[in-house]
């Protein structure tokens, strides 16, 4: 006999009419790291934006996918450059989530970040990890843009992560990387989700 299930359901939608306000709501219980994904526009300025749509691919080759809306403002400069770098945030670095999900001008005034030695995309210092990305594929999906990205280097250090769930930030206990990986790692070999924050940039959205 089935077991019944005593937990009542907050929102329920059948008949295939499914919204995309109760396509986010079912979205945003997927908890997820938080990402800044960063390049350079055609000036050579640095931009960014916040985001959990981001996702590993494939091991062998090693391929990544980011997510990004057609509106934001680092769509055009990620489409001009063909290169990019995901930094995962810290539990700690949730101000930086804020910073580059908002609106103002100029999101890198007090960030210290580096230049990738390959890509040139901006590293933020103290990132859980960081890997710079040339884009291999770009394909449409809706209102966004997938970006396939293969990695060109990859950098991992200690801490806990930042998790982003229903709209509310939270954190997991901090953990040794596992692995082949003694921490700090830090690799530049060439060879080798979710709430939307690049939609209107703000992780209130």
């Amino acid at each position: 006999m089935r077991r019944a299930d005593s937990t009542k359901a907050r929102l329920v939608v059948t008949n295939r009419d499914v919204t995309p306000k109760s396509f986010k709501a079912a979205m945003a219980s997927f908890a997820a790291g938080v990402t800044v994904v960063t390049t350079i526009d055609e000036h050579g300025a640095p931009q960014a934006v916040t985001a959990t749509a981001f996702s590993s691919v494939s091991l062998d080759p090693p391929l990544c996918l980011v997510c990004i809306d057609r509106r934001a403002r680092t769509y055009r400069p990620l489409l001009y450059k063909r290169s990019f770098a995901v930094n995962i945030l810290r539990a700690e670095q949730e101000w930086l989530s804020n910073r580059f999900a908002s609106a103002i001008p100029d999101r890198f005034a007090s960030v210290s970040w580096v230049p990738g030695e390959i890509t040139g995309c901006p590293l933020i210092e103290e990132a859980l990890a960081s890997m710079e990305c040339e884009v291999v594929e770009v394909h449409s999906g809706g209102d966004h843009d997938i970006f396939l990205g293969s990695p060109s280097s990859v950098r991992v250090h200690d801490g806990a992560p930042l998790v982003y769930f229903r709209g509310n930030y939270s954190s997991l206990p901090p953990d040794e990387i596992g692995g082949d990986a003694d921490p700090p790692f830090d690799s530049s070999a060439r060879a080798t989700a979710a709430h939307d924050f690049s939609r209107n940039e703000s992780p209130t959205k």
